[in-house]
């Protein structure tokens, strides 16, 4: 089990962080253009969702699987959205990508000084200890890559 990748986009699709831990192929395009195309289908993906969902969906789109990884999505009610990439093997994550949020992105980022909302994540401190909740949690596998 593995954590390949985490976005963090803010409401207007913007890519506020992007950290990789075991990604073993690269998209073949710039990373802007890799962020632009994960938002894009994350939004239609959500707009189908609620459409297409026969019962009510207060919870929202989750995650979804391919054959080869998985994708767990968590949104604040802020419209903060949190993605992580996984392999197949990892259960759904969302209080994973809630715990990020609730306590790194809050600590960290809102309640720094030094940051400002909305502008890309140039906190240090936020990296490194995002780094190390990562890796501290019971699906990762430094090996895995």
């Amino acid at each position: 089990m593995t954590v390949h990748n985490l976005f963090i986009f803010d409401r207007n699709g913007s890519c506020l962080h992007y950290s990789e831990w075991n990604r073993k192929k690269q998209a073949g395009i710039s990373k802007q253009e890799e962020f632009k195309l994960m938002y894009g289908m994350l939004f239609s993906i959500r707009s189908f969702v609620s459409k297409m969902s026969p019962l009510d969906m207060r919870e929202g789109f989750q995650c979804f699987q391919t054959s080869r990884y998985k994708l767990h999505f968590y949104e604040t009610p802020t419209g903060l959205k949190f993605i992580m990439n996984t392999d197949l093997s990892v259960p759904n994550a969302r209080e994973t990508l809630h715990q990020i949020y609730s306590t790194l992105y809050v600590d960290y980022i809102v309640k720094n000084p030094l940051c400002c909302l909305g502008d890309p994540l140039q906190s240090d401190l936020f990296s490194s200890r995002l780094d190390t909740f990562i890796k501290n949690l019971p699906y990762f596998n430094p090996r895995a890559a």
